[in-house]
């Protein structure tokens, strides 16, 4: 059963080449200043960083649309910087991975996202992020979604919402992505926000934790396995979902699909490994998860592909991306040991 597992993985990874797909949503600039702490602060009860590295990398949307271009796929980024230094920046390092930056509007009120993380010793000590989504208007919102639709009918097979909860995606835009893309035949994942949580109806996949969905269906949090399959029935009927998958952290992840009226609960446990840092997995979950799909993956296999890859990039330090490569490997070795 492995070796068909694995050989089922191979085929659908060799189909992730060239496949075009939209990401939509809010990006992001983040950096991370490294170094190590040796003394605290006369001056207050803080260590003192020694920086030894500074680096800047794409986040939020720009790092999806990374983790889609490491895995050999064409991503279509479309969302909204400012005309700063930062979206400069961005532009260079999205041309870095052979990813355009046509799709992004630019507007000069808007200031570009910037978050910026502070490690000493693979410990984060402090994040301090510069924003000002309030400035994002209308105009831009508007001209953001007239970019959308020209990427949709360029070819996109998927449409990935990256959703931050930093002002594009709002109840309009949402409404207006989720029903352009329906409209052209296109299936919807979703890395959603609580406050949205119900708006995503009709997706083909929403992929939040156990925190965002608890949240966003206004529950306290429950631990436990029986509680996680009770809730995602619930958001199934709720959203009106072909699938949805609740990433449960070291608990693994558990995918719900739709059989006509009944609703199909398959847990995947994850594999222990050590985990360095989580920044950045929910990206490579979506990412694996509307690629496999785009690529002929029935849902419980693209969930599948997905935990493997969330397994490789959790291993890694700050905002990472796995290959088709890696992601075999991870599958190769877990399978092995299953």
């Amino acid at each position: 059963m492995t070796k068909a597992i694995f050989k089922r993985l191979s085929s659908i990874t060799a189909k992730f080449s060239g496949r075009k797909i939209a990401v939509f949503g809010d990006l992001m600039l983040d950096r991370y200043i490294k170094g190590s702490v040796k003394r605290i602060s006369p001056e207050a009860p803080v260590p003192v960083v020694r920086v030894t590295s500074e680096s800047a990398v794409c986040g939020g949307s720009a790092n999806v649309a990374v983790n889609l271009a490491a895995l050999g796929a064409v991503p279509v980024l479309v969302s909204v910087a400012g005309r700063d230094p930062a979206a400069d920046e961005l532009s260079s390092l999205l041309a870095g991975f052979g990813i355009s930056s046509a799709a992004l509007v630019r507007d000069a009120s808007f200031q570009t996202i910037e978050k910026t993380r502070v490690i000493a010793e693979h410990q984060q000590v402090v994040r301090f992020d510069r924003e000002q989504p309030a400035l994002l208007g209308h105009a831009a919102k508007k001209a953001a979604l007239a970019s959308l639709e020209a990427a949709l009918k360029g070819g996109c097979e998927a449409l990935i919402l990256s959703d931050y909860g930093k002002g594009l995606l709002e109840p309009a835009t949402i409404k207006s992505a989720i029903t352009l893309a329906a409209r052209l035949g296109i299936p919807v994942f979703v890395d959603p926000k609580v406050e949205h949580f119900q708006l995503y109806r009709g997706a083909a996949c929403i992929t939040p934790n156990t925190m965002e969905a608890f949240g966003g269906m206004r529950l306290t949090l429950r631990e436990g396995q029986e509680a996680a399959e009770e809730l995602g029935r619930d958001i199934m009927r709720r959203l009106a979902a072909r699938s949805l998958l609740i990433t449960q952290g070291e608990h693994g992840m558990t995918l719900f699909v739709r059989r006509g009226a009944a609703v199909t609960p398959l847990h995947i446990p994850t594999q222990a490994r050590e985990v360095y840092d989580v920044t950045g997995a929910g990206d490579t979950v979506i990412s694996v998860l509307a690629l496999a799909w785009a690529s002929g993956a029935a849902p419980e296999e693209a969930a599948l592909a997905a935990n493997f890859a969330a397994g490789v990039v959790v291993g890694k330090l700050g905002t990472a991306s796995v290959t088709a490569a890696e992601l075999l490997e991870s599958a190769k070795s877990c399978l092995k040991t299953a």
